[in-house]
């Protein structure tokens, strides 16, 4: 009986470890419905840059004892293929060099590496509505996932408990009036809509009056992609500015601009050009799941000094997180292992 028990015990633990294996392997995200722990949304997000990062600096840093001269011409090369940029990679190598002496292990050098990432991004706490209505402009390129980033946002300050209003100002596509409809539903928000091909302008004219006349707290307002090396469409968006500024002074009180974090460095050029035309005030940095180049958040911060509002990391609602310095350069560089990374089996 007692081995027969002992047995089951055995037989029972080796199941647990096969499974929790198996999880692991599959990088899996806790169970529909369970809070996830602060953090991990990021650090699954960051996971394929974070492999591809951790693997070069774990090959750079090594163990022990280092010689700094030898080592941070390495880590620059290995900062710069994380698309981190040449620029922000030299800058953030020359704060790491003089934070540390000679001899220092690889650990102290990841340690500084990732306090010199925090303090470049910053964080600054997310926006709350002070005006009433508050209203929220939304721009990019093509592609970028700029409705389903005001759909996000919808769904965060239906959760605040305030009254949002959603303008479809991309008329050129009816596929984005129509799913800007689907998220105004499913987070019980008030759409305002007219015909595909309508002028923006006239929309948003409509837009700003029902969010007076209806008291709204949040409008936010989607805007048609546009490639940002043209001037006429640019001068369009300048012309939605300035149709919200006469209706609500004082607005739009956020200015977004979405990036799509797989663009690497062409995210920097989109973000000069916008913020010269429009006053950007805050980024929103999208599919950073989908990238190993998740290191471009660090160049963009440093070129252009928007700071980053919001990351998207997944396709959930809740998948759209306000940006955290902290989080972020822990979820790139914290030996540990990540949320959702295989272990690793002795």
């Amino acid at each position: 009986m007692i081995e027969g028990g002992v047995a089951l015990v055995v037989l029972g633990a080796v199941a647990a470890y096969a499974v929790q294996r198996r999880r692991r392997a599959a990088g899996a995200r806790p169970p529909a419905g369970a809070p996830a722990p602060p953090g991990d949304h990021l650090r699954l997000g960051l996971l394929s840059t974070r492999r591809r990062f951790g693997a070069q600096l774990d090959a750079v840093l090594g163990r022990g004892p280092t010689e700094l001269e030898r080592v941070l011409p390495e880590l620059e090369e290995a900062l710069v293929a994380a698309d981190v940029g040449v620029r922000t990679s030299a800058e953030l190598v020359g704060r790491v060099r003089t934070r540390l002496a000679h001899g220092a292990s690889g650990a102290d050098i990841r340690r500084a590496l990732q306090a010199e990432i925090e303090v470049l991004l910053g964080t600054e706490a997310e926006p709350v509505p002070r005006a009433h209505p508050w209203v929220v402009l939304v721009t990019g390129v093509n592609g970028v996932g700029k409705t389903t980033t005001i759909g996000k946002l919808a769904a965060r300050h239906a959760t605040a408990g305030r009254s949002v209003l959603v303008v479809a100002g991309d008329t050129f596509r009816a596929a984005a009036v129509e799913q800007l409809s689907v998220w105004a539903e499913r987070t019980g928000a008030t759409p305002v809509r007219q015909a595909a091909g309508a002028n923006p302008s006239a929309v948003v004219f409509d837009g700003m009056r029902a969010a007076l006349s209806r008291a709204v707290d949040v409008v936010l307002i989607d805007t048609a992609g546009r490639l940002h090396t043209r001037a006429n469409l640019m001068d369009e968006l300048r012309k939605v500015q300035r149709v919200i500024a006469r209706e609500i002074p004082g607005a739009p009180h956020e200015t977004l601009l979405v990036l799509d974090a797989t663009t690497g460095q062409n995210a920097i050029a989109q973000a000069r050009t916008f913020s010269e035309a429009l006053g950007i005030t805050g980024l929103v940095l999208t599919k950073l799941d989908g990238t190993a180049r998740g290191g471009v958040a660090i160049a963009i911060r440093e070129q252009t000094g928007i700071p980053i509002r919001y990351v998207g990391v997944g396709e959930g609602t809740d998948d759209l997180r306000p940006f955290d310095a902290r989080e972020f350069s822990r979820a790139l560089l914290d030996p540990e292992q990540a949320v959702g990374e295989p272990a690793q089996i002795a």
